[in-house]
């Protein structure tokens, strides 16, 4: 929608209440969503209704409702705050006489304005192809009209058959070239883990603060705005919390409710650095009235990616916009929670103490039972110099006595696969 995406452009946008909460979206999120692609938000519509309409999604009265506004304000476009199916969409562009937008194609739009690096353009790319790959028919009869050309297409192929064939042929090629990409973080990776520099994530709500925190802690000047998804690309720093001591310091997209699963599956890549962090710092905005729903929504992808076993730091952000409150906080699980303000700097000492005791903590003796096909933890438990004793299970297996760092005994069953309730 790159013709739309002018600021000041004019769309119609609608929101629907709707009493089943599966379908359910947040109005404000919405208008925040609309201002950051840089849309005029001044026209909307707003509805309530029992369930979808299967054909229009809403029903005939508000069908013309947005008819009218449309037509009053001359807009090109009509967003819906709601996940629409390929024939709901068509169906309303029909009716409309305009172009009709879901929430995942206004996400995946933002998204291709925010793109900056190769793998990040190259990641959206393949996320929109994805979309767009289930809605090629939007009722204009030229697509579906047959064309012969023999030695272009197949005899009698249509252009929709064409487009659809394209749009694969892409989709194969950009997976290729993320596949490289994946290749090299992943030799990234393992050079780290030779060197023991451990890897702290940052996750969130979009613009819960984490790159104002990401650009304190390291002093990166990564572009920072009010407005949602205003970093996109992950960006790696080193940080010394102490004279011969660094990690390294992950920025990642922020996450938003109902993120579409295009996105996921294109940002594998990406979102492979949060899986296999040693820590994530789970940043909140401590202002919010909806932070304990943001929470419940952040941790919903973390799991669906694969890392939720990896230890979370709660860190609440924006403490200067309530209240003024800073540094340790009793948490409610096993982990102490941190109110900063990455803004003003207040409560970043805290912050890195905290971290760093998390990160190099003594170590502590552990009995690890490994099965047979364990061979490469336990050859890496060797090189490391963490094993005091050993004798073999009967099973098969080894029972092991080791002394480590609890993060890093639960970091390397991680990346081995292992379950970690095997450690007692």
């Amino acid at each position: 929608m790159s013709e739309f995406s002018k600021a000041g452009a004019r769309a119609v946008l609608v929101h629907i209440n709707f009493r089943n909460a599966q379908f359910s979206e947040e109005f404000d999120e919405f208008i925040q969503l609309a201002g950051s692609c840089g849309l005029d938000t001044a026209i909307t519509v707003t509805g309530s209704r029992a369930t979808p309409d299967a054909r229009y999604f809403i029903g005939s009265g508000k069908l013309e409702e947005i008819r009218g506004r449309v037509q009053e304000s001359g807009a090109g476009l009509v967003i819906f705050n709601h996940t629409l199916s390929p024939a709901q969409e068509r169906n309303l562009e029909r009716e409309l006489q305009c172009r009709v937008l879901d929430r995942v194609g206004l996400i995946l739009d933002i998204f291709s304005q925010r793109a900056r690096s190769y793998e990040g353009k190259l990641q959206v790319e393949l996320a929109q192809l994805q979309h767009l790959a289930t809605r090629l028919v939007r009722g204009w009869s030229h697509l579906e009209r047959q064309k012969g050309g023999i030695g272009l297409r197949g005899p009698g192929e249509t252009q929709l058959e064409t487009d659809r064939r394209l749009i694969g042929k892409r989709i194969k090629n950009i997976n290729g070239r993320l596949q490289r990409v994946r290749s090299q973080h992943r030799q990234g990776r393992r050079l780290r883990k030779r060197t023991g520099t451990p890897v702290v994530s940052l996750v969130g709500y979009t613009n819960a603060g984490k790159t104002t925190l990401f650009n304190r802690l390291t002093g990166s000047e990564q572009y920072v705005a009010d407005k949602l998804f205003a970093t996109l690309d992950t960006t790696l720093r080193k940080l010394e919390l102490f004279p011969a001591t660094p990690i390294i310091l992950s920025d990642t997209v922020g996450f938003i409710r109902n993120i579409p699963h295009d996105l996921i599956d294109a940002f594998h890549a990406t979102l492979e650095e949060i899986r296999e962090a040693d820590l994530l710092l789970h940043v909140v905005d401590v202002s919010d009235n909806q932070r304990q729903s943001r929470v419940e929504q952040v941790n919903a992808v973390i799991s669906d990616i694969g890392a939720s076993q990896v230890p979370q730091l709660m860190v609440y952000n924006k403490a200067d916009l309530n209240g003024g409150v800073t540094g340790l906080a009793g948490g409610a699980g096993p982990l102490p929670e941190v109110r900063i303000s990455a803004r003003t700097g207040a409560g970043l000492e805290e912050l890195k103490k905290v971290m760093s005791t998390l990160l190099f903590a003594p170590r502590h003796e552990h009995v690890l039972r490994l099965p047979p096909t364990a061979s490469k933890l336990r050859a890496t438990l060797f090189q490391t110099g963490v094993v005091l004793d050993e004798h073999p299970d009967d099973s098969g297996g080894w029972v092991l006595h080791i002394n480590v760092e609890d993060l890093a005994l639960q970091r390397l069953c991680r990346d081995h696969g292992l379950d970690v309730s095997l450690l007692h």
